[in-house]
C-alpha cells in the first residue's frame, strides 16, 4: 500500500482499531499506524496533512 491508497488504508485501520473513534485520532498517531500496517510499503516521510485527513475522513465514512 502507498499513501495514495487512501481508502484501503482506511479499511485497514478500521480492522486493525475498531475500538477507536477516528474522529479522535491524532495525526501523529494516525501516521504512526498507517506506517505500521502490514501491507505498507510506502516512505513513510511521503505523507502530508492532507493525506492524513483524507485517510481519516475515509475512515470515518467506513465506520458509519
Amino acid at each position: 500500500m502507498k499513501w495514495t491508497d487512501v481508502r484501503e488504508i482506511a479499511i485497514e485501520l478500521s480492522e486493525a482499531h475498531p475500538e477507536v473513534d477516528p474522529q479522535y485520532v491524532r495525526f501523529t498517531d494516525l501516521h504512526r499506524w498507517v506506517t505500521e500496517l502490514e501491507d505498507f510499503n510506502d516512505d513513510p516521510d511521503h505523507s502530508s496533512e492532507k493525506i492524513l485527513e483524507a485517510i481519516q475522513m475515509t475512515w470515518i465514512d467506513e465506520t458509519s
